[in-house]
């Protein structure tokens, strides 16, 4: 099994590479104090090893570098500079999410569209529930029943690295999120379950995006072959949810959507890493 040590390393070196490739991303600020001692790269570092130690929040995780791993952080500013640099660093950690890909090969463009609850309470507090209600958290349903808070929806491709995500009301239909996901491909072919039907919703991207929508619909009826490829095809997309879950994505411990979507792109960025074998297990 890897070491902090070496994982600290892995990521540190990851995105410090991608910075120097990159320099017009990495002079994003208009200040005076445009090249800070305590690098972006050291910020985005110890916001992923939450993954690594494997504890519920970013402020554990800041907690467990400042009091074993000071040394390798010796200009590490307080823990509220620290959070208010990285919600600063949040359109970074997207692009980061998109280097970090299993591979640039050729691949089928084969891709799994699918959503999953982020509740921001405990059912019993749903009569009561203000968090972050101004900021877009509604009562949605699914699988599990009524909760509160938002959705995640994902497009991942068959590989297995994440595509593209997008974190909306829980009121909102599994078909709204599906157009803006389907312009990230450049075309192919999307597997969606059965909260995805709809005849418009095929057309429209087919039309916008050169992608081709599969439901279990269009697949014949259960337990007829091209069914049983769907359906295990798309069993990926459980084994993708189940791995971010157990990365603590629904628990919500931000008090802004701002800072919960950050939250959240950080274990995107984290799963991508792994899956692309970038991060050591």
């Amino acid at each position: 099994m890897s070491s902090i040590e070496h994982q600290m390393a892995e990521i540190y070196c990851f995105v410090d590479d991608y910075l120097k490739a990159h320099p017009t991303r990495a002079r994003w600020r208009r200040s005076p104090n445009a090249s800070p001692a305590f690098t972006d790269a050291e910020v985005i570092t110890i916001a992923l090893l939450q993954g690594s130690f494997g504890c519920a929040t970013l402020k554990r995780a800041y907690e467990l570098v400042r009091d074993n791993w000071r040394s390798a952080f010796p200009r590490l500013c307080s823990y509220k500079q620290w959070v208010a640099r990285l919600h600063a660093l949040c359109a970074l950690v997207g692009q980061l999410t998109q280097a970090a890909r299993a591979s640039d090969a050729p691949a089928p463009a084969l891709y799994l569209l699918d959503s999953k609850p982020v509740p921001v309470c405990k059912p019993i507090r749903h009569g009561r529930a203000r968090l972050l209600r101004e900021d877009g958290a509604y009562f949605g349903k699914g699988s599990a029943g009524w909760f509160f808070g938002f959705k995640l929806h994902l497009l991942s491709h068959l590989d297995g690295h994440i595509h593209g995500g997008l974190l909306l009301p829980a009121n909102w239909n599994d078909r709204d999120a599906a157009p803006a996901l389907a312009l990230l491909t450049g075309g192919g072919v999307a597997l969606g379950d059965l909260a995805y039907v709809s005849a418009p919703l095929g057309e429209a991207l087919g039309e916008e995006a050169d992608l081709l929508l599969i439901t279990p619909k269009d697949a014949g009826r259960p337990k007829e072959p091209r069914r049983v490829l769907v359906s295990s095809l798309r069993e990926r997309v459980e084994t993708l949810f189940s791995s971010l879950w157990s990365a603590f994505v629904d628990r919500v411990y931000s008090r802004s959507w701002h800072g919960l979507w950050n939250t959240v792109k950080l274990k995107l960025l984290y799963y991508n890493l792994r899956q692309a074998e970038l991060l050591s297990a």
